[in-house]
């Protein structure tokens, strides 16, 4: 077995995992999650899906990913097989822990392009010329190709900061794990923070920008995102959208943080580790996420447009609201361009982690070296994230959110936790969490890993079939017009697994040769 690499600090997988939880969604989506789901009612179902799903799965990812590593593995293929050898078949089930960050990485990188081009954008003063929320939202759509208007002729801008974008991204894993991931998140994370606070400080001076609307003001803003609608938590869709949202904000459910925590030494604490990343991730999106959009969008377009704008999605919020406040302040070129570069370094230290698992297969399972893996990687995402860029307008990204970004997240998470409660054993389990630890996690949390979490995903999951799983497959919420391009996708998605599939067979195949 093969010297892997390791983390040169705690403090680095810290910032690289929390770097990997911090992402768009914390200050795009989240807020507009709670806008929509009842407000301050909305952190009931919130922290109870933290407390119930979000800590015991990185606590849980955490241990299997380091114990994996003792292994030589830092996939879930390789580590399901270790934790489960009498059943030949559980490492293919560790296929979705590969295919769910590839499938997110192949439209993430190029949401992700976005933010630095309008951090371009805001420096240059290139979308002044857009005043109205009509005019920024073809400015948007004319950026990304989807319409020819005055700003764009092409989506050849787009294009071009993709490009960037997905060179920076292969540049820093090329470097691999202590030379490129943790320094990047070690330098970003504090950025990040910095821009976060900076931002929420001047949005919470705006006060009433307009002297003849006192009631436009901050103040109200976070008034009308935390004021408890708790008639709200009657329904089954707002406690979904909670777990949901800690699903997509901690990175839980996908296969990174196994991958990360594989390259832990034996006695590295993770119990610790774990809470810290939660925390780091909370701070931002709770405290600095709520503290800028919905109350800036508030203050300057009033009560009755600003339940306009948060039904407008995240998006639109991040790109078309956001850049015409800037517009309107002093010092808005610096201020959109501090937004923007908050949001690239949130998206490349979150889409850095995505690729790593692939990555990392392929040097653990074919023995060969972190370069030509990123090569590999780099050229089979490349061509993968075409049909992003080009079919946006088709609803491909949106399916490739839903496969790879959410009902992947939720099987995987299920999965898991059986494997490591049941199959593993909670009694081993709790011991292998403990190794090197400086603190003691709560007896609560054994029973919590095994009954409660698990039941918790089993619920998300069959509500998701009963409310929404028929229609979904069958795709009867999709136009005439996008079937063959959502067609198309799925049969995408098919070929990424059964090729990952494959490749894990091969791989065991060589590993038995090779044992003969």
């Amino acid at each position: 077995m093969k010297q892997r690499e390791t983390w040169k600090s705690r403090m680095g997988i810290i910032m690289a995992v929390a770097g990997s939880a911090i992402g768009l969604g914390n200050f795009l989506r989240f807020p507009v999650q709670a806008a929509q789901n009842g407000g301050g009612a909305f952190m009931i179902p919130y922290f109870i899906s933290l407390l119930l799903l979000g800590i015991p799965l990185m606590w849980v990812e955490w241990t299997i990913g380091r114990f994996g590593g003792g292994f030589g593995h830092g996939t879930a293929p390789g580590i399901f097989h270790n934790m489960w050898t009498k059943n030949r078949f559980i490492k293919y089930f560790g296929v979705i822990g590969i295919f769910g960050p590839l499938v997110i990485f192949i439209y993430y990188t190029y949401i992700e392009s976005w933010t630095l081009a309008y951090a371009f954008f805001s420096a240059m003063k290139k979308y002044n010329q857009a005043t109205t929320q009509g005019s920024m939202v073809s400015f948007l759509k004319s950026f990304q190709g989807i319409e020819k208007n005055n700003f764009f002729s092409s989506m050849q801008c787009a294009y071009i900061f993709f490009l960037i974008a997905f060179c920076l991204n292969m540049f820093v894993i090329y470097k691999g794990i202590s030379g490129g991931i943790e320094k990047l998140c070690k330098i970003a994370l504090p950025a990040l923070l910095i821009f976060g606070i900076i931002l929420a400080v001047r949005v919470l001076t705006f006060g009433a920008p307009d002297p003849l609307k006192h009631d436009w003001s901050i103040v109200n803003g976070l008034g009308f995102l935390w004021n408890p609608d708790f008639s709200a938590l009657k329904s089954a869709k707002v406690w979904l959208a909670a777990a949901g949202q800690i699903f997509f904000t901690l990175s839980v459910g996908i296969g990174v943080i196994l991958t990360y925590a594989s390259y832990l030494k034996k006695t590295d604490d993770v119990v610790l580790s774990g809470l810290t990343s939660v925390s780091a991730n909370e701070f931002a999106e709770v405290i600095l996420g709520s503290s800028i959009i919905i109350p800036a969008a508030f203050a300057f377009f009033g009560p009755n447009e600003i339940q306009n704008i948060a039904k407008g999605g995240a998006f639109n919020l991040g790109f078309v609201t956001m850049p015409l406040i800037f517009e309107k302040i002093s010092l808005g070129a610096i201020f959109g361009c501090l937004w923007f570069l908050l949001l690239f370094l949130a998206g490349i230290t979150s889409s850095i982690s995505l690729a790593q698992p692939a990555i990392t297969f392929l040097e653990d399972e074919f023995n060969i070296s972190k370069k030509k893996a990123v090569v590999v990687f780099g050229i089979v995402s490349f061509i993968l994230c075409q049909p992003a860029i080009f079919f946006l307008k088709n609803g491909v990204v949106n399916e490739l959110d839903f496969w790879g970004g959410t009902f992947c997240l939720v099987l995987f998470a299920t999965i898991e936790t059986i494997l490591f409660g049941w199959i593993f054993g909670i009694e081993k389990a709790w011991e292998e969490i403990h190794h090197g630890a400086e603190m003691q996690v709560p007896k609560i949390y054994k029973f919590i890993i095994k009954y409660i979490t698990p039941a918790f995903l089993f619920l998300i999951l069959g509500f998701w079939f009963y409310q929404e799983g028929m229609p979904v497959i069958l795709m009867k919420n999709i136009s005439q017009s996008d079937k063959p391009y959502i067609l198309g996708t799925r049969l995408m998605l098919l070929g990424i697994f059964l090729g990952l599939a494959i490749l894990v067979k091969i791989a065991w195949r060589k590993r038995k040769a090779a044992k003969k």
